[in-house]
């Protein structure tokens, strides 16, 4: 007879450490998804509300924003206009889980299975983190990081390192390599670096060392163009080229741009990383009851929340605010695997080499060889869309009427499909902002350029940005906003 792995609504440590590792045999060696290992912390709502504040990471540097929203959130969730979620899983090596204390044992077997596995496997696994992230170094980097920012306050002051903070922050989506890959994360290598990049700053402020050391003589910059081709990351082009930063606040300019881009996978895959962590827990819960290890009453504890995960609300519904990722994720991972099980005409028709495939390989691909785009271009089928009643809209601001383009049927599905995954291609989304010319012996003006994609204008936030990298390069910026013909519509400048 198969041992229940609990009863109850209590748990204990030892109870955790019998979920774990059932939930990660059903995972390998069912699923054959391969993981980092584990590591499982439990903590309070207070200590969660804290890793809110601070973006979820095991250790971060302080600045008074974390505060902010720490106190904003503690507000709220004392006053009951906001919940807490059951977990936060890290993209580490070993994978970090942070479990809440005050969730009931069907809870932390669910939350378990959810993030443990299928989210485990995703940040081990997909293509987007494998080359954008590191997770064997982030965690070694934060605290470089913090005990840096921690020694510039005390050296510099409190104030002037806000200041810094404050612009890096505000151009973060505008301090990330979208289109080359990123440089592998080493603490060690950074601190070295930076200590080299400091000596260097220190003999090139005397024109002295060029007269005494021969060594140094023949080494003297020389003037060169700073831009080749138009810059897309605007941290990286003012770490390296304005005339006033100092050395310890290029190194802060550099270390968001690195958290930076180990969050910038996270922003392509909410859908299919919170699909297949969905549809993972799913599974592994049911072949659990199926194994007699949990009991009806847990089923029907674990399967309330799950309803109330992946509920989507109607268009028309007040409660409606867009697609659930959850809701479509899951719904997609769900019907690769009847399509490879229980293939209709229409899925033989839109997934001709997908039908009657081992569902598993076919589900563990496309979780690892996608990013939320490509995965609703590739994996949405008629069947989902119908399910969904998903359908497009074309809101025209110059036209009276809005025009419903495409639904699920066979005439428009492709053209509906395509809508939707571009709705994920966030580098569309993203205002497109480049550095084009600076003239460092002229008048030291920063030229941008915004390029519109799909007719989006920039916001109103457009001012406050230009501002903040005015701070970063210290002499006036100015902005101009081309459409697609190249011609200006818009400038915005700072002086």
């Amino acid at each position: 007879m198969t041992q229940l792995l609990y009863q109850g609504h209590d748990w204990d440590f030892s109870m955790l450490e019998r979920c774990l590792e059932a939930v990660e045999e059903i995972g390998t060696q069912d699923l054959g998804m391969s993981l980092y290992p584990n590591q499982v912390e439990i903590i309070s709502s207070n200590q969660m509300l804290d890793a809110y504040s601070s973006t979820g990471m095991p250790i971060m540097y302080n600045h008074w924003s974390f505060g902010k929203r720490l106190l904003r959130d503690t507000a709220r969730y004392r006053k009951g206009h906001m919940g807490l979620a059951y977990e936060i899983v890290v993209n580490t090596n070993p994978a970090i889980a942070y479990l809440m204390e005050e969730n009931t044992a069907t809870m932390q077997l669910l939350v378990l299975a959810h993030a443990s596995v299928g989210h485990n496997f995703c940040f081990a696994n997909n293509y987007m983190f494998r080359e954008w992230t590191d997770a064997d170094a982030i965690v070694d980097y934060l605290n470089f990081a913090k005990k840096y920012i921690s020694q510039c306050e005390e050296k510099y002051g409190i104030d002037a390192v806000e200041r810094i903070l404050d612009s890096c922050h505000a151009l973060l989506s505008h301090g990330v390599d979208k289109y080359r890959r990123a440089r592998k994360l080493n603490a060690q290598r950074e601190a070295d670096r930076q200590k080299d990049r400091m000596e260097e700053w220190e003999r090139n402020q005397t024109e002295m060392w060029y007269a005494l050391d021969p060594n140094i003589k023949n080494r003297r910059p020389k003037e060169k163009q700073l831009l080749d081709e138009p810059e897309e990351n605007i941290l990286y082009f003012l770490e390296k080229n304005s005339p006033i930063l100092k050395p310890w606040q290029r190194e802060i300019l550099r270390i968001n741009r690195k958290i930076s881009q180990y969050w910038y996978p996270q922003i392509f895959t909410k859908v299919l990383n919170e699909g297949i962590a969905t549809f993972t827990h799913h599974y592994i819960l049911n072949r659990l009851y199926d194994q007699g290890r949990i009991t009806d009453g847990h089923m029907m504890e674990w399967l309330s929340s799950h309803a109330n995960v992946v509920y989507q609300p109607n268009y028309d519904s007040p409660h409606y605010s867009g697609i659930n990722p959850y809701a479509l994720g899951f719904a997609i991972f769900q019907d690769i695997r009847r399509v490879c099980e229980n293939p209709t005409e229409e899925d033989r028709l839109w997934f001709p080499q997908t039908a009657g495939q081992d569902w598993r390989e076919v589900v563990r691909s496309a979780a690892t060889e996608y990013r939320d785009d490509s995965f609703v271009q590739q994996w949405l089928s008629p069947q989902v869309a119908r399910n969904l009643k998903l359908f497009a809209i074309e809101d025209d601001s110059q036209k009276r009427d809005i025009r419903v383009t495409s639904i699920h049927n066979p005439e428009t599905f492709a053209q509906l499909r395509s809508t939707l995954a571009q709705q994920y291609d966030h580098n569309s989304n993203q205002p497109n902002i480049l550095v084009t010319a600076a003239d460092l012996q002229g008048d030291r003006c920063l030229r941008l350029e915004h390029r519109r994609h799909l007719n989006r204008e920039l916001d109103s936030n457009t001012d406050v940005l230009i501002r903040h990298i005015q701070r970063l390069w210290g002499f006036p910026v100015r902005l101009h906003s081309v459409d697609s013909n190249g011609t200006v519509q818009n400038i915005y400048q700072a002086t």
